[in-house]
């Protein structure tokens, strides 16, 4: 009998959902809207609602799958799958594990999505299955994910890995989170931004000139700009690349990995800024650390959520199996 795994990766404005089977090879993937109205009351239905229908096209029974893994955003007890907050989903206090256990008769397991996106990478993407690996995701903001030892670090309230709230400037901006001077206010695709609208103030040249003639730029133009010479946006480049590297230099220090990957929309930058951020990782780590540490772009994009969530089943349930 062809077993397979469901891997469900929840984002803010849809569900990633996939057939994955036990070599870690997508069979089927979709995508649903996420409908986080009502305190996102409704999407633990769609989801089934959707998995069940696809299923039955397949021509899949229950018997035939293992499990159900699921990656979502916020805080999470990874043993009971319980939702502490999501803020975009709009759950806060949300038994998500039990609900989706109770809809589907099946084992579910719940990691927040970037420990799951760690997950996958390490499974079937550039992580090659290391026992040490950091993984950091530079987006609108930034996320991440360690494993140590072969396991992923959720520490005691499920915010081990989040690696965007280091405090990096105590002087800096102000976070989301609500601190003062995160990771993500500097080298997030919003950090690089803000560093662009500052330096266009008394600045000439191209940066200069394409914020005073459209009002805004991209992180994605700064890169740009950057590659084709442009001083001030070079600049932004190597201090955002600068910052990260000590950051990963002091992660470094902790976790002594053998990989980090870095993904997200901010690393479609390229083998350019990687080069800068090993640079800087150099220049600030113990000898050892960085010796020993392979910086590394990260393969799967989108997917990783999915992969990751299908080798969280396979972990859970082999781990229950071993136990008993």
């Amino acid at each position: 009998m062809n077993q397979i795994i469901i891997g469900v990766d929840v984002g803010g404005t849809t569900a990633k959902l996939g057939f994955i089977n036990n070599q870690g090879d997508i069979l089927r993937k979709w995508e649903i809207p996420t409908i986080t109205e009502n305190e996102g009351i409704q999407i633990v239905d769609d989801i089934w609602n959707s998995i069940e229908r696809q299923l039955s096209h397949d021509q899949y029974t229950n018997d035939q799958v293992l499990g159900i893994g699921v990656g979502a955003p916020g805080f999470i007890e990874d043993e009971t799958g319980f939702v502490y907050e999501a803020v975009n989903i709009g759950w806060k206090n949300y038994d998500l594990g039990n609900q989706l256990k109770q809809r589907s008769n099946l084992p579910v397991f719940v990691e927040n999505d970037a420990n799951i996106a760690v997950l996958g990478e390490n499974w079937k993407g550039a992580g090659n299955q290391a026992r040490n690996l950091v993984a950091i995701t530079l987006g609108t903001g930034v996320g991440g994910g360690i494993i140590a030892n072969g396991q992923i670090v959720n520490g005691e309230a499920g915010i081990g890995g989040e690696i965007g709230h280091i405090t990096i400037d105590i002087d800096g901006y102000t976070c989301n989170c609500g601190r003062i001077g995160c990771l993500e206010t500097i080298v997030s695709a919003t950090g690089i931004v803000r560093q662009a609208m500052e330096k266009a103030e008394n600045q000439s040249g191209l940066l200069a000139t394409y914020i005073s003639e459209h009002g805004s730029i991209t992180a994605k133009d700064v890169f740009q700009f950057a590659a084709a010479g442009d001083k001030s946006a070079r600049e932004i480049v190597k201090n955002t690349a600068d910052v990260l590297g000590m950051a990963i230099s002091n992660i470094g220090t902790i976790v002594n990995p053998a990989k980090v990957l870095i993904g997200g929309g901010v690393s479609k930058a390229g083998e350019a800024f990687l080069y800068d951020i090993r640079e800087s990782f150099d220049k600030y780590a113990l000898s050892r650390v960085s010796e020993n540490c392979e910086l590394k772009l990260a393969q799967l994009g989108n997917d990783a959520g999915i992969i990751g969530a299908a080798f969280l089943v396979k972990q859970k349930i082999e781990h229950i199996t071993f136990t008993n």
